[in-house]
């Protein structure tokens, strides 16, 4: 009888390994035997684990998603003052491309094609959950005076979603410097601003 610590860490590893491939050759370019090589193992033994690539990203995108938006909600539901919760969220969105680079590759890269799909229905809806997260944290600011009156929270939204999870295509983990700094900076930047007062 197979050991299930060992079946269900031999799936983990599996995952990272696509995930890796997914998030460098795409989608769409990585087949069940790249998958297979980089792992060592035949492509039939692929299908005793999963029975698709498809079911491969799935897991890797919902597993992701879960863990990220659960902290989303955590910053939403603190009783921290508006900054802090706009603090705290660049924080771990931080965090997560530091902790899974591969995944947030992948949803930035493959969001829009896997969603033509309909078992990936649920990017659409986690697309705009994000939105709303940020949408409310970032009117709440402005309501509370955390955030200058005349902000477009719209527009804002869309530069701090684009500023913050673009950073996957050139920040490395390990590199010159830490995901913590670069979100302490990248909050300087949007909540001071870049010229002398």
């Amino acid at each position: 009888m197979p050991d299930s610590t060992a079946t269900a860490t031999r799936r983990d590893e599996l995952l990272a390994i696509a995930a890796r491939l997914f998030a460098e050759k795409g989608f769409k370019n990585t087949t069940v035997r790249d998958i297979a090589d980089a792992a060592g193992i035949l492509s039939g033994s692929l299908y005793h684990h999963f029975d698709s690539k498809e079911s491969m990203v799935d897991e890797i995108l919902s597993t992701f998603q879960t863990e990220l938006f659960a902290a989303y909600d955590d910053v939403l539901a603190s009783d921290a003052d508006a900054r802090t919760k706009i603090e705290r969220a660049v924080r771990l969105s931080f965090a997560a491309i530091d902790r899974h680079p591969d995944e947030v590759a992948i949803f930035q890269n493959e969001a829009d094609y896997l969603g033509t799909f309909p078992r990936f229905a649920y990017l659409a809806e986690r697309n705009a959950q994000s939105r709303n997260v940020w949408m409310t944290l970032l009117t709440e600011g402005v309501e509370t005076g955390a955030l200058r009156a005349d902000l477009d929270v719209t527009l804002t939204y869309r530069f701090v979603r684009d500023t913050v999870w673009v950073a996957v295509r050139w920040y490395r983990p390990g590199g010159g410097l830490s995901h913590e700094a670069i979100a302490a900076q990248y909050l300087t930047i949007l909540l001071d601003g870049i010229s002398h007062a």
